[in-house]
């Protein structure tokens, strides 16, 4: 048998307990110092398990973010490359002003293009800082892919509703005469 500690033993020579009594709860003490190892074991595998999992589930976050973002930068260059394809030749000496950003743009065209312009046949997208014609077509598939790079889109704006006030500020302003030769 093990060796018993002071006090077992003072209480056996003073025949207060039984052999077989100190060699049970000798017994059970030692089971209890085995078993708590193992439950503390358990509590930390469960731990570290919960923590793989939110690590998994961080890690999920961050992936499905990067394939958003790749999604957007593949759609992005799909959109360049429509613009560079597709865009139409611009040849003109009349201004054509437009604002993009807070910001009076210019391009040059001849009376053709700024007719097809106005009437939302060709439609002025941005491409990095410069700007490019293209035909509707070729606008929409940009548009699918990145709404941004369209600035321009007067076949667009015929498509919304009007807004509310507008027949009562067209009936006001119907009063006045607009010269033909007006270019802004």
């Amino acid at each position: 048998m093990a060796k018993a500690n002071p006090l077992q033993e003072q209480l056996l020579k003073a025949g207060l307990v039984k052999k077989s009594k100190v060699a049970e709860v000798a017994r059970e003490q030692n089971k209890a110092r085995h078993a708590k190892g193992p439950a503390q074991t358990n509590e930390a595998r469960l731990e570290a398990e919960r923590e793989r999992a939110l690590k998994a589930e961080r890690d999920r976050a961050l992936e499905a973010e990067r394939k958003v973002h790749k999604r957007i930068t593949e759609l992005r260059a799909q959109a360049r490359q429509i613009i560079q394809d597709r865009k139409v030749p611009r040849t003109g000496e009349t201004e054509y002003r437009f604002t993009v950003d807070g910001v009076i743009q210019t391009l040059l065209l001849d009376a053709d293009l700024r007719k097809k312009v106005s009437s939302g046949v060709l439609v002025i997208a941005r491409l990095d800082e410069r700007f490019e014609l293209l035909p509707r077509a070729a606008a929409d598939k940009v548009r699918e892919r990145d709404a941004s790079m369209i600035v321009v889109d007067h076949g667009q704006a015929a498509d919304a509703e009007p807004a509310a006030g507008n027949a009562e500020d067209d009936a006001y302003y119907a009063q006045f005469k607009v010269p033909d030769d007006l270019i802004w």
